[in-house]
C-alpha cells in the first residue's frame, strides 16, 4: 500500500512538473499583452465587429442616397417601332365635289413605317405629402440602429475578452498557489519521514502527510489543466498564433469605485440597447408620417423632349412642360387603418424604451452593489490570509517540537492555500461585476481605466 501511494505521488509530481514546464515555456514564447493592448488587438481582429461595421457602412450608403430626394429624375428612353396608322377623314360639305371626281366619302389613309422614338423625360416632385421626409428619417434611424448593433457587438465582445483575459489570470494564480501548497506539504512530508526514522512519530502521521500531498497534487494538476484551457480560449479570442501572456494583474486597485450616479447617467446616454430602441421610436414615427402621406396628393413637374422630331409618330409632341397632380381616391387596403397600425407600432416602441430604462437602471444598481461587495470581500480575505499563515507557522512549529500532529500541519497548509485561492476568486468576482457594470452603462471600452497597472508600467511609475 505504501509503495502504491509513493508511485501515485511520483506520477502526479511528474504530471505537474511537465505541465508547469509547458506553461513557463508558453509564457516565454508567447505574446505578452497588457489588457489595453489585448483590447486594441481584439477590436482590430474581431470578425463579429467587422460584420457589424459592414452593416453600418451599408446603412450609411442608404442614408446618403436619400440626400438627393426631391431632385429631378431624368430618364432617357429609345424605342424602335413598326408603326401603322389609319386615318378616316369625313368630307362633309365637300362630298358632292369629291363624288364628281370619283372620290369616296370618307377619305381613308393608312401609314406604315419603322420609326425611332428617342425621348428624354424629367420629373421633379413638388409636394409629396411628407414621403421624402419620412424616407430621410427612416434611413437615419436605420443607420442609428446599425450603429447601436455595432456598439452592442463591441460591448459584448469586450466583456467576453475581459472575462477570458482575467479568467486566465485567475487560473494562473490558482496554479501558483497550488504549487506553493505542494512544495510546503512536500517539505512537511520530508520532515515527517525524518521524525519517523527517529521513531519520534508513528507511521500513521507520515501516511497522513503523504495522503495530504497527493490531495494537493491533484488540486495542482486540475489547476494546470484549467490554465491550459484558459490559455487556449484567450489565444483564440485574440486570433493569436501562440499563447498570450497577460501582463495586467488580477487584483482590486486601491482607487475607489466611482459613485453610482455616474454609471446611471452613462447608462442612459451610452447603452446600445437603449439607443437602438430610441432609434426604433424614430423609425416608427417615420412610418406614421409615410402612412399619413398616402392620404395626401402628389404634385410634380414634368418635362419631355423628343430628340428626333422628323422620324416620329404623328401624335408625338416635340416637347412637353407641365405640372401634374396625382391623388389616390380608393385603395385595396384601408389607408386610415394603416395609419392607426403605424401609430400603435410607435407606441409599442416608446413603451419598450421606458421598460428598457427601468431594466438598465436596475442592472446598474445591482452590478454596482456586487462590485462593492467583492471589493470588501477581497479586503477581508487579506486579514484571513494573515491568520491562516500564522496558524500554519504555529502548527509546523508544534509538530517539529512533537507538540502537534501531522494533520494539524497539512490542514493548516491546505487552508492557507484555499484562502489565497478564495481571495483571487474575490478579485475575479470584482472584475466580473465591474465588467457587468461597465457593460450595462455602455462603456466596457473604459475598463483599462479601472484596472491595476501592468507590472512593467508599475515598476516605471515607482521609479519615477
Amino acid at each position: 500500500m505504501r509503495n502504491a501511494a509513493r508511485m501515485l505521488s511520483a506520477w502526479l509530481v511528474a504530471v505537474l512538473v511537465v505541465g508547469s514546464v509547458g506553461t513557463v515555456a508558453a509564457q516565454e514564447n508567447g505574446l505578452a499583452l497588457s489588457y489595453a493592448e489585448a483590447q486594441a488587438r481584439f477590436l482590430d481582429r474581431s470578425d463579429a465587429i467587422d460584420a457589424a461595421n459592414f452593416a453600418v457602412r451599408a446603412a450609411e450608403a442608404r442614408q446618403e442616397s436619400t440626400r438627393t430626394l426631391g431632385r429631378p429624375e431624368v430618364d432617357v428612353e429609345a424605342q424602335v417601332l413598326d408603326f401603322q396608322k389609319t386615318l378616316v377623314l369625313p368630307l362633309g360639305s365637300l362630298e358632292p365635289v369629291a363624288n364628281a371626281f370619283g372620290i369616296a366619302d370618307p377619305l381613308r389613309f393608312r401609314i406604315r413605317r419603322f420609326v425611332s422614338r428617342p425621348i428624354v423625360t424629367a420629373t421633379m416632385p413638388i409636394y409629396a405629402g411628407g414621403k421624402m421626409d419620412a424616407a430621410r428619417t427612416s434611413a437615419a434611424s436605420r443607420l442609428a440602429i446599425e450603429e447601436a448593433n455595432r456598439n452592442e457587438a463591441s460591448e459584448q465582445g469586450l466583456a467576453q475578452l475581459a472575462n477570458t483575459y482575467f479568467g486566465r489570470q485567475l487560473a494562473s494564480q490558482a496554479l501558483e498557489i497550488r504549487q506553493d501548497v505542494v512544495a510546503g506539504i512536500r517539505e512537511h512530508v520530508s520532515a515527517a519521514r525524518a521524525l519517523e526514522r527517529e521513531q519520534q512519530i508513528a507511521p500513521a502521521q507520515r501516511l497522513q502527510a503523504e495522503a495530504a500531498l497527493e490531495e494537493a497534487l491533484r488540486e495542482a494538476e486540475k489547476a494546470g489543466a484549467d490554465l491550459a484551457a484558459a490559455e487556449i480560449a484567450l489565444a483564440g479570442l485574440l486570433r493569436a498564433p501562440a499563447p498570450v501572456q497577460p501582463t495586467t494583474p488580477l487584483g482590486v486597485p486601491d482607487v475607489p469605485l466611482p459613485p453610482l450616479d455616474e454609471f446611471l447617467f452613462a447608462a442612459m446616454e451610452n447603452h446600445p440597447g437603449l439607443n437602438r430602441l430610441e432609434a426604433n421610436v424614430k423609425l416608427a414615427g417615420a412610418g406614421v408620417t409615410a402612412e399619413k402621406a398616402a392620404l395626401r396628393p402628389d404634385v410634380y413637374a414634368l418635362a419631355q423632349y423628343n430628340l428626333d422630331r422628323e422620324d416620329t409618330l404623328v401624335t408625338d409632341p416635340d416637347f412637353i412642360f407641365g405640372v401634374g397632380v396625382k391623388y389616390k381616391i380608393a385603395s385595396g387596403m384601408g389607408r386610415r387603418s394603416a395609419v392607426s397600425a403605424a401609430r400603435s407600432t410607435q407606441d409599442q416602441a416608446e413603451a419598450g424604451v421606458r421598460e428598457a430604462e427601468v431594466q438598465i437602471e436596475t442592472g446598474v444598481r445591482i452590478a454596482h452593489a456586487q462590485a462593492l461587495s467583492a471589493r470588501q470581500r477581497h479586503a477581508l480575505y487579506g486579514r484571513t490570509i494573515a491568520a491562516a499563515d500564522e496558524s500554519l507557522r504555529v502548527a509546523d512549529l508544534s509538530f517539529r517540537e512533537l507538540q502537534g500532529t501531522s494533520r494539524d500541519v497539512t490542514d493548516a497548509q491546505l487552508a492557507a492555500g484555499r484562502v489565497r485561492v478564495e481571495q483571487a476568486r474575490a478579485a475575479h468576482e470584482y472584475l466580473e461585476a465591474l465588467v457587468s457594470l461597465l457593460q450595462v452603462s455602455g462603456q466596457v471600452d473604459r475598463l483599462p481605466d479601472f484596472l491595476p497597472r501592468p507590472a512593467q508600467e508599475q515598476d516605471q511609475h515607482d521609479r519615477d
